[in-house]
C-alpha cells in the first residue's frame, strides 16, 4: 500500500537533488562575479527550500488522507459487522422466543 508512496517519494527527492546539483554546477562554472554567484546559488537554494516544503505538503496530505480512508473504511466494516451480529441475534431471539411460544402452547392443554 504504502511501497508506490515510497517510490514516488525516492523519485522525488532524487529529482530535487539531481536539479540542486545541476544548478549548482551550472553556477560555479559561469563566468560571472563571486558576488552574483552567490545571489543566483542563495536564490536556487530558497527555490529548492521552497519546493521541498511543498512537495512535503504533498505528500504528508497523501498520506493523510490515505489514512483518513483507511479509517473510514475500517469503521464502515466495524459498522457492518456490529449490524450482522445484532441482526443475527435478533433472528436468534425471535426463534426461541417462537419455540418458547409453542413449547407453552403445546403444554397448555395438557394441563387443562
Amino acid at each position: 500500500m504504502f511501497n508506490n508512496k515510497d517510490n514516488k517519494s525516492g523519485l522525488v527527492l532524487g529529482m530535487l537533488a539531481g536539479a540542486a546539483l545541476g544548478a549548482l554546477v551550472g553556477l560555479l562554472f559561469a563566468p560571472e562575479s563571486g558576488e552574483e554567484t552567490r545571489k543566483k546559488i542563495k536564490k536556487k537554494s530558497d527555490d529548492l527550500k521552497d519546493q521541498a516544503k511543498n512537495k512535503y505538503g504533498e505528500l504528508s496530505d497523501a498520506v493523510k488522507d490515505q489514512f483518513n480512508n483507511a479509517s473510514a473504511s475500517v469503521k464502515e466494516t466495524a459498522s457492518n459487522v456490529a449490524n450482522s451480529v445484532t441482526d443475527g441475534f435478533d433472528k436468534l431471539k425471535g426463534q426461541i422466543t417462537s419455540k418458547a411460544e409453542d413449547a407453552q402452547e403445546k403444554a397448555e392443554p395438557k394441563s387443562k
